[in-house]
């Protein structure tokens, strides 16, 4: 791609998102949401593959329906109020169909039919952005407007989302899908929290989004689509392969890695408002996420891939990709623990 095409398309991407950050007003909000959509559907159809097209067609028209929701949810809310101002949604209709839009907008379960479908049709610097940066438009509208929600809504929606990408990635062997329901699990987990405690949610939001880069760079720079890839990638790089182990039970959420910290607040806080049986099934449904993670870990780092040569080590061939955001996501998944007292600190 012309790097001045993509120079335009990646400060559009901001633009969307900041433009949203920054809006009180629905249209404003609306307009940074189209915006962001539009700038990534040309990186992601830009290699021609009959796949990516489809990715993009479906991405289109899902984004393209939630808009469509946002705007009519947000005039019937002026219609009734006689104003635009997201703080102020009385109208239980809009708001329900608000977070329902947005829901479909980053994939919460039971509106999350297009995200492994979409992000397996893409390349994995593609999909490392869909998986992060378009989430967190979204995610600033629901912070906004969670207070106004049902409750009831709200815990429905991160309870099915944690067993759905529990259940969606016990069975997949393509490695895009498994991040995909991971997403969804882990935004089941922002989402229950949300009405409590918001700050927890900007905490496992950060999280997520440094041990998501750190699992699709480390992907990229191993070129692995598939489990079977992963079980080859041991005897070219051991490193690699460790750290890479580390950052899926990280995601997975074990102790002492950075994932732990998000799970466990969130826990806490459930417990304190008063709800052990929500939290019992977050906590189980965590296990699930973790069963297919300790897969990937297992075919990583405890099976021989079948070879053909007497040597262990392959020929190595020199890789040109910046190694610097695969460091930095990998140390900040993995070493983040220690710091809990000091974000939470800042956090609160």
């Amino acid at each position: 791609m012309n790097p001045y095409v993509l120079a335009i398309l990646l400060s559009s991407l901001g633009l969307g998102t900041t433009l949203t950050f920054a809006s009180s007003h629905w249209l404003l909000a609306w307009m940074g949401l189209e915006i962001n959509t539009l700038a990534i559907i040309p990186l992601m159809a830009q290699h021609h593959h009959p796949r990516a097209v489809e990715a993009t067609t479906k991405y289109f028209l899902t984004q393209a329906t939630a808009a469509a929701m946002i705007m009519f949810a947000s005039t019937t809310n002026a219609w009734i109020t006689g104003e635009w101002d997201m703080n102020n949604m009385s109208s239980p209709v809009a708001s329900t169909m608000i977070i329902t839009a947005l829901a479909l907008k980053i994939g919460l379960a039971p509106m999350h039919f297009w995200m492994p479908e979409v992000l397996q049709g893409l390349d994995l610097l593609t999909g490392l952005i869909l998986s992060t940066w378009q989430k967190l438009a979204p995610f600033a509208l629901i912070i906004q407007t969670a207070q106004a929600v049902d409750p009831a809504l709200l815990t429905a929606l991160g309870i099915t989302s944690t067993l759905v990408g529990g259940w969606g990635g016990l069975n997949q062997t393509q490695l895009r899908k498994i991040l995909a329901y991971s997403s969804i699990a882990h935004m089941g987990w922002m989402i229950i929290i949300l009405q409590y405690a918001p700050q927890l949610t900007l905490v496992a939001l950060g999280t997520y989004i440094f041990m998501t880069s750190a699992a699709f760079l480390t992907l990229k720079t191993s070129a692995a689509t598939k489990i079977n890839t992963l079980s080859m990638i041991w005897s070219k790089s051991p490193i690699l392969t460790t750290t890479t182990a580390l950052v899926l039970l990280s995601l997975g959420g074990l102790p002492p890695l950075t994932g732990f910290m998000p799970k466990w607040l969130i826990l806490q806080e459930l417990a304190k408002q008063n709800l052990p049986i929500t939290a019992t099934i977050m906590a189980l449904a965590a296990l699930l996420s973790l069963y297919f993670y300790l897969r990937l870990c297992y075919a990583m780092t405890l099976t021989i891939s079948p070879n053909t040569t007497n040597s262990i080590t392959p020929w190595r061939t020199q890789t040109t990709q910046s190694s610097l955001p695969l460091t930095l996501s990998t140390t900040i998944a993995l070493g983040l623990l220690p710091m809990t007292p000091a974000i939470l600190m800042l956090a609160t």
